[in-house]
């Protein structure tokens, strides 16, 4: 599946946090297991009308979808999950970050409690948006990286698999949804989605838990973009890496100019978007992504 995911009914959307929320709703997930959670599977059948009045007077949507998104990624993605689960499922928080604690020290935290109305059970939701680029150590071989490359697919998929999801069956944490009169036992959900970015001058392994229908992308180095035409990219900052990019007006060459100079000069990755004109619309609409990442990475 390439970037441009239900792009029609995403880019249908004016508000970006609605666009963003679109996405997620929809978007696959980048580990497959008995314990994946999948949104679309859980969605009314008027959600679509749903986030289409909100879109239409943002006054009436949920007030975290008005408020300007965090610096982290990840913090942001949360309140569109919290949006998700409260006002597009009407399903209940009972908990959300709550730390775990033991003789004084944080051992873990919970991403969400939640009451699964239509099941009729309380689950245990950890989250996480991702993006990760293939380095092949050999042809039967490929790690798959973050952009801050201390992240590493491999490693978050046991984190969650292993650790995160199995935290309510600690004894501290036992204790911890006893406070609040919840017990056990809880149904453990995982949502990771996000995007594979391949290598543009290598082959790649994508690992056997990966679904077959993952976003992707690809990923290049900056001395190796400078032969490529990019005249049709748009510098993607985030937190515009979620859902798909379109704007009104032709991608600004100078910009994206300027941005890869920064990824030489600075050392850090930057993310692109590839649009394409929608000649009935006007609307220049992203049709690929491509990580472009300094000398020194991973």
């Amino acid at each position: 599946m390439n970037a441009n995911l239900a792009s029609e009914l995403i880019n249908s959307y004016h508000t970006p946090a609605i666009r963003h929320l679109a996405w997620l709703c929809q978007a696959p997930q980048l580990m497959r297991s008995p314990i994946t959670f999948e949104p679309a599977q859980h969605l009314p059948s008027n959600y679509s009308d749903i986030l289409n009045a909100w879109d239409q007077d943002i006054e009436a949507a949920p007030s975290l979808l008005s408020e300007p998104p965090q610096r982290r990624l990840g913090f942001y993605f949360e309140r569109l999950y919290q949006v998700f689960l409260e006002d597009v499922l009407g399903w209940p928080i009972l908990l959300k970050n709550r730390q775990i604690q033991s003789s004084g020290r944080t051992i873990g935290e919970l991403d969400f409690v939640v009451h699964n109305k239509k099941d009729d059970r309380i689950e245990h939701h950890e989250i996480a948006i991702k993006f990760y680029l293939g380095v092949s150590e050999c042809a039967a071989s490929t790690l798959w990286y973050g952009p801050n490359a201390r992240d590493r697919l491999d490693m978050k998929t046991t984190s969650l698999l292993e650790q995160q999801s199995r935290r309510t069956q600690l004894p501290e944490t036992i204790a911890l949804l006893a406070e609040s009169h919840i017990t056990g036992p809880l149904t453990p959900r995982i949502f990771m989605p996000g995007y594979l970015f391949y290598p543009d001058d290598q082959p790649a392994v994508t690992p056997d838990y990966v679904p077959a229908g993952h976003l992707r992308g690809r990923w290049t180095y900056a001395h190796d973009a400078r032969a490529i035409d990019t005249s049709q990219w748009v510098v993607l900052n985030k937190p515009h890496w979620i859902g798909n990019w379109f704007q009104s007006e032709p991608p600004e060459t100078e910009h994206t100019q300027e941005a890869l100079k920064r990824v030489e000069n600075k050392s850090v990755p930057q993310l692109f978007a590839v649009l394409r004109e929608n000649r009935q619309t006007g609307n220049w609409l992203e049709t690929d992504r491509v990580f472009v990442v300094p000398e020194t990475w991973p």
